[in-house]
């Protein structure tokens, strides 16, 4: 049996009432809270035309939070690669590699992390750079090796520094890129479940050790709301369940706060869509969790879980965080 590190996932959503500084604070609040309870690492997710989502500029907040914490490694959830020049992500992920040595991670995603519209605004070419994604990947990896001091284009602040490459997804397609490349591979099961089983057979089945890494490791995006009893962690997911709702409708607003689990909510839960994306989603007291949680590494076998906390009050995502934290230490003590 092995330990399984614990993560947070942070999206920076910004509840209704509040205010994008209060949003920015607030993480930061939950990442100390996360150094303290021995969290593995805090990353940001990468979104785009969003007024109730603050994580767009991400190596900002990633040093932000950096800069304010001491041990936890901080990283980006990822980088939607396809939106950005390699040279300029290999320059800016170097330069927070020498801030804040051996602390910072580099996750790489395909999709835009945004719509259509606002990729092509982001990036003209979007759709041509997502294809090139493998290439792209390669580019980020010369500009941080040491050979690449004889390359007429350089990033000279990245090379040589230690800058883990983590490639995410949320389909199988990454699964074979990171396989291939032999680095650590995180599947977006948090939002995306169809594909995470056959996605992590693939990655296994197919991984070439490299200098980076020697044998598979696999993250796992999972929602988590724990509370004293199963009913507060439940009130607590009714704010995901409206976020997604919001979502599907294209009717996005800031987090709603907690209500009850109306009948209304519990029959949207049934719809195969919305059951599908909160499919991942552990809700209820440490021993509900506890269960859910065993179950899931089980059957996944996953090296690592990375959670995703969305409750609407930053005192509930940190007693959630706290509570998560005691489940995955007796599950440890217990392997």
């Amino acid at each position: 049996m092995k330990h399984i590190d614990y993560s947070i996932l942070e999206l920076a959503l910004v509840p209704q009432g509040s205010t994008i500084k209060q949003t920015l604070n607030n993480s930061l609040a939950l990442a100390k809270e996360a150094e303290k309870l021995n969290y593995k690492r805090y990353w940001f997710a990468e979104h785009h035309n969003s007024g109730h989502i603050a994580s767009s500029a991400t190596s900002i907040l990633i040093g932000y939070v950096a800069e304010n914490t001491e041990t936890i490694r901080v990283g980006s959830g990822g980088i939607m690669l396809p939106n950005h020049s390699p040279l300029i992500v290999a320059e800016q992920f170097g330069t927070l590699a020498h801030l804040y040595p051996n602390r910072i991670d580099l996750g790489l995603g395909r999709a835009p992390g945004t719509d259509q519209l606002t990729a092509q605004a982001i990036r003209s070419d979007f759709r041509q750079a997502a294809q090139l994604f493998p290439q792209e990947v390669a580019k980020i990896q010369e500009y941080f090796s040491v050979e690449n001091k004889s390359s007429k284009v350089r990033a000279g602040v990245a090379e040589g520094t230690d800058v883990p490459i983590y490639i995410l997804g949320s389909s199988t397609d990454s699964a074979y890129l990171s396989a291939a490349k032999g680095l650590p591979y995180a599947f977006a099961s948090h939002f995306a479940s169809t594909h995470l089983n056959s996605a992590l057979k693939i990655y296994r089945e197919q991984f070439r050790p490299s200098e980076f890494l020697q044998k598979p490791y696999t993250m796992a995006g999972v929602n988590v709301f724990v509370a004293d009893t199963d009913e507060q962690a439940q009130q607590l997911f009714t704010t995901l369940i409206r976020m997604f709702i919001g979502v599907l409708t294209g009717n996005s607003e800031g987090l709603h706060p907690p209500t009850e689990l109306t009948y209304d909510l519990r029959d949207a839960l049934t719809h195969p869509t919305l059951q599908q994306m909160l499919k991942y989603s552990f809700v209820g007291s440490k021993a509900t969790v506890k269960t859910e949680i065993q179950a899931f590494l089980e059957e996944t076998e996953v090296d690592e879980l990375i959670m995703v906390s969305t409750a609407y009050a930053t005192e509930d995502r940190i007693k959630s965080a706290k509570l998560f934290a005691e489940v995955m230490e007796e599950i440890n003590e217990h392997q």
